[in-house]
């Protein structure tokens, strides 16, 4: 997907966020349901990050330059986590709003009306068709605030559907329906945070990848017929990319071209990983007593091959 192409993605979110703020808005106004308003400042909140995320997405699909030698991609985990800032000021205005509504007894005596209702159902299917296209997007970039957005965009659908419930129970006479279905909006809104918070929190600290990859990415060093052993191996995430270093073992008869471009073809073997960005090889001779047995090794190998 080009860079053009991943800038569109936040443009579409934007837009649709923007439209869905003023329908929920509108019909909150009118009918006055808890359930639609709560619905109305989540899409609220979703318009403010998707601006932000537009904007990151901006930054991080220039090309690299002088400050920023490997690109600008490592600002993304920045930008999912200001999104998470965000969804968690909205879930928490939308939960104090509910449990006051409730403990003070002043429920609203508000009124199912069609356009509460295809409102909501509308938003269920949008979110539905958002959620899927930012996923698919996310897939193809493997870009944080992509995913944030496809994981918000999930939980909106389930959130519609409890405000829903919330306007058809205020219709048929049971009004309390209306703040207990906004209170389970705030929790999927928190939850939502919460999801965004958890993706984003290794890549800033530098957290091994998954096992598979890690697997994998072994396995590529030993496939080289010159390859003896590996040893040493740290891989860890800088940003949503991964960087490699390893210690690979081969015979001490090689000649220095050969050692070369053993450790050339490695890294490049390595570096054809999607999630990969910098491997760096170092080449242990057996004579220099430097090979040694890495049982973390060993047990990422016998595993089997990764399901990727």
């Amino acid at each position: 997907m080009s860079k053009h192409a991943v800038r569109r993605v936040g443009a579409v979110v934007l837009a649709v966020n923007v439209l869905l703020v003023v329908a929920k808005g509108f019909v909150w106004w009118t009918t006055g349901s808890l359930a639609v308003g709560s619905e109305a400042v989540n899409s609220l909140a979703d318009s403010g990050y998707s601006v932000v995320i537009l904007a990151g997405l901006y930054l991080t699909t220039r090309p690299p330059d002088f400050s920023h030698p490997h690109g600008h991609e490592r600002i993304e985990p920045f930008v999912s986590l200001f999104i998470a800032v965000g969804v968690f000021a909205a879930g928490g205005a939308v939960l104090w709003r509910a449990t006051t509504s409730i403990l003070s007894g002043e429920v609203g005596a508000a009124v199912t009306s069609p356009a509460a209702v295809a409102v909501l159902v509308a938003t269920a299917a949008v979110k539905f068709g958002l959620y899927r296209y930012c996923l698919r997007a996310a897939d193809r970039t493997r870009s944080p605030a992509l995913t944030a957005t496809a994981l918000d965009n999930r939980n909106d659908i389930l959130t519609a559907g409890a405000a829903l419930v919330g306007v058809l129970g205020a219709g048929v006479g049971m009004p309390i329906l209306d703040p207990i279905a906004a209170g389970v909006v705030s929790l999927g809104i928190l939850y939502t945070g919460y999801e965004i918070v958890q993706d984003n929190v290794d890549y800033l600290v530098g957290s091994a990848p998954p096992e598979d990859l890690r697997g994998e990415i072994i396995r590529r060093a030993l496939d080289h017929p010159d390859v003896e052993g590996a040893h040493d191996v740290i891989a860890h995430y800088v940003g949503p990319e991964i960087d490699v270093s390893l210690h690979i073992e081969v015979e001490g008869d090689r000649t220095l071209f050969e050692t070369h471009d053993i450790e050339t073809d490695v890294v490049q073997s390595i570096r054809e990983l999607d999630e990969v960005d910098d491997v760096f090889v170092h080449v242990d001779p057996k004579e220099l007593g430097e090979w040694k047995t890495d049982e973390s090794i060993d047990e990422l190998v016998d595993d089997g091959p990764p399901e990727l």
